[in-house]
């Protein structure tokens, strides 16, 4: 057992970190658990679609606001977590949530009462939707699957890291090799549910396929709370946004005063000896809340230095805290435009892969739909080693900078691949549907006339968006964690999947009123339920038009942007495009 040299000093309770001893549970956790959910939410649109006869339309925009739903919920859970519950106790009860909506979703494929008879033919629009009561058993396990997702999500990476002692060296070389692991289960996760996971519920049986995940998360369980003994269990302290709040109403408190010259010389600068957030330099945007460190006659100072009341009376610290919260939100907004392309990467192109040529050769071995997203993790996998080991080094040489680039030029090199991504798109599209009516390879009584065209030609689209996340995602989560203060950085972490969630929705808005303003126009319904009968690859254009314009407003919040620790009096200024 380790006692570090501060409990030592302080005679605080010491805390026995079991570092690698706890990790087959940590991860095999993580592990059975992105099994079961990825296996699971991969092909709702499929299952929608066939087992529940929904249009296209309607399949398409209840997974968006089913994913919106679940990344939104991150937020609220990162939120109970650190004021409330802790880490432990929130993911043992978003576990056993999980694993209830699966179960509950398994049986919605494996009891013939819970979902519409079987239809041959969805093109009449004879076919039987679901009843409410088939409905309701359905969202009850969507609903209980977002409850887990909102607690599981934000919690496990950091949960994990508490394992490691941060104090020791080999405590944050753990911490850093965990943090490899996690990321590597998770691609293995995504790659096993992508094949395995999706053949069985295509081409074996759903109720198989759908049960199959809900035994994973069964074991992701049993995993968690067999550790229990091991974990380092760290006690929520507070809600984190108090401090927030009370920079605004002491600035609009003292609104009517003005402030000197030199700020950072003049107003009040307590730092608590406790505090984990690192000491941050003063910074010239968003003055009027610098008011809300002004002491008049009326504040009264502690005798440790804290103000006696911090409602009226706060820190030039917590002002520069949040004045770092208000220059991340722009940045954050240019990510949710940027998501919807990689949105339609994991919904239309299902749709594209159902009505083109899906056999593997010669063979008759068809390529489940859903499956073709694996291509993206395959290029993220391949790309990420290259990028960090052989183009790095590179860049670095040119640039005189750590890592090459700044995180934001990062992100912003990743905003023009997926502009490319959804041109290219749009090209594939017009090509499929051409060659589906002009020499159909045969015809889907579900859905229209199958393209002789290759799936695999929907593998560049796929492999490039790919390339676009291992730039602008990954910079997004690093941007997030070290942007954010200390404290807060579980919340940060929640903000990457909050971007996801605004993006479904917008995603979810853009294509029904797309749908709604083309149905009567003369070039006929962009997005019907037979794609060939449409025109997609307009919408692809569309998107990409709207990825350009955001591009313009990114370049210009990245100019503006001041990195943490980059203010007006440290020693110099990061460059930030």
């Amino acid at each position: 057992m380790e006692k570090t040299e501060e409990a030592v000093a302080t005679d605080e309770p010491k805390i026995n970190y079991r570092g690698w001893k706890s990790m087959p549970f940590v991860i095999g956790n993580e592990t059975f658990e992105k099994l079961g959910t990825t296996g699971t939410q991969n092909n709702l649109l499929v299952y929608f679609t066939t087992v529940f006869n929904m249009k296209s339309i309607q399949a398409t925009t209840l997974v968006n606001v089913y994913i919106g739903t679940t990344n939104f919920a991150t937020l609220l859970g990162a939120f109970l977590c650190d004021t409330y519950f802790g880490r432990y106790k929130t993911l043992g009860f978003a576990s056993i949530a999980s694993f209830l909506g699966m179960v509950l979703l398994s049986l919605t494929a494996a009891i013939s009462q819970l979902h519409p008879p079987t239809c041959e033919d969805q093109q009449t629009g004879a076919c039987r939707g679901p009843t409410p009561g088939q409905l309701a058993f359905l969202f009850s396990g969507l609903g209980l699957l977002v409850v887990g997702a909102g607690g599981i999500r934000p919690c496990n990476l950091a949960f994990g890291a508490d394992q490691f002692d941060p104090k020791t060296e080999s405590g944050k070389r753990g911490t850093t090799s965990f943090f490899n692991w996690f990321y590597f289960t998770f691609t293995f996760a995504m790659m096993v549910s992508l094949t395995i996971v999706v053949y069985v519920q295509t081409d074996v049986s759903w109720a198989w396929g759908l049960a199959i995940p809900a035994f994973m998360m069964f074991l992701s369980c049993v995993m968690f709370f067999i550790g229990s003994k091991l974990y380092v269990k760290v006690k929520p302290e507070g809600s984190p946004f108090t401090s927030i709040v009370q920079v605004i109403v002491a600035a609009f408190k003292k609104r009517q005063l003005k402030l000197l010259d030199q700020p950072w010389l003049s107003l009040y600068n307590h730092v608590p000896k406790n505090s984990s957030n690192s000491k941050l330099s003063y910074t010239e945007q968003f003055r009027c809340l610098d008011k809300a460190a002004i002491v008049t006659p009326e504040d009264k100072i502690n005798l440790d230095g804290s103000a006696a009341n911090p409602w009226r009376l706060c820190s030039l610290q917590n002002v520069e805290e949040l004045k770092v919260l208000i220059r991340v939100i722009p940045i954050w907004a240019s990510a949710v435009v940027y998501y919807v392309a990689l949105v339609q990467q994991q919904t239309y192109v299902v749709f594209q892969a159902l009505q083109s040529d899906r056999r593997l050769g010669n063979t008759n071995f068809k390529i489940p739909a859903a499956t073709y997203t694996i291509f993206t993790m395959f290029s993220l996998t391949i790309w990420i080693p290259i990028y960090d080991r052989i183009i790095v080094p590179r860049i670095q040489k040119l640039t005189k900078r750590e890592g090459g680039l700044t995180i934001l030029q990062r992100m912003g090199i990743g905003m023009v691949l997926a502009i490319v991504t959804m041109l290219l798109s749009g090209i594939i599209e017009e090509r499929r549907r051409t060659m589906a009516l002009a020499k159909p390879l045969g015809e889907d009584p579900r859905r229209g006339a199958i393209s002789s065209m290759s799936g695999l030609w929907l593998i560049p689209q796929l492999t490039l968006i790919g390339f676009s996340e291992a730039f602008t995602i990954i910079a997004q989560i690093e941007f997030y964690y070290k942007q954010f203060p200390e404290n807060m950085r579980s919340i940060g972490g929640s903000l990457a999947f909050v971007g996801f969630a605004a993006s479904n929705y917008l995603s979810g808005l853009l294509i029904s009123v797309v749908h709604r303003t083309t149905d009567g126009a003369a070039t006929g319904d962009w997005l019907p339920n037979d794609l060939n009968k449409g025109k997609l690859d307009f919408f692809y254009y569309l998107v990409a038009a709207l990825g350009f314009i955001n591009l313009g407003y990114f370049i210009v919040c990245a100019r503006w942007y001041k990195y943490k620790g980059s203010g007006a009096n440290s020693p110099h200024e990061l460059s930030n495009v």
